[in-house]
């Protein structure tokens, strides 16, 4: 990969590079991609949920826990209404072991869209919680 590429000045080129990377599970080089795009944002204008919600899934995959954490809540801040943020926040809490917390944001994923995946997860995290509770 050349370093022109990785490092687009062109927001939409690097948004999409950072895509595909992530899909080829490279999330370091997808958040290499996403630095330029996530250093340039501008004070006065809304940061674009979207970049968040990518850098958080590159974050989460590279396990970089409280970094993908601060992006997801970013992203619920900027939309509240955005289940799969919620769902990831709650996966990225649970592998934190922080059961309760990870319990709230998928309920209200699951509630926003029952889709089976939410389902799942939170069937996971309740499970946990019964057998060894929510210790730090």
């Amino acid at each position: 990969m050349s370093s022109r590429r990785a490092h687009s000045s062109d927001p939409i080129a690097a948004f999409r590079r950072a895509e595909e990377l992530l899909s080829r599970r490279r999330p370091l080089e997808a958040l290499d991609a996403l630095g330029s795009v996530l250093a340039a944002g501008d004070p006065d204008d809304p940061p674009d949920a979207s970049v968040h919600l990518l850098a958080g899934r590159a974050y989460l995959d590279s396990a970089q826990l409280r970094r993908a954490e601060d992006e997801f809540t970013l992203v619920i801040e900027i939309d509240p209404a955005d289940h799969y943020a919620r769902f990831a926040l709650g996966r990225t809490l649970q592998r934190q072991g922080r059961l309760s917390e990870a319990e709230t944001q998928l309920k209200m994923a699951v509630a926003m869209d029952p889709r089976p995946e939410y389902q799942e997860a939170l069937g996971e995290v309740r499970a946990r919680i019964a057998v060894i509770g929510d210790r730090p």
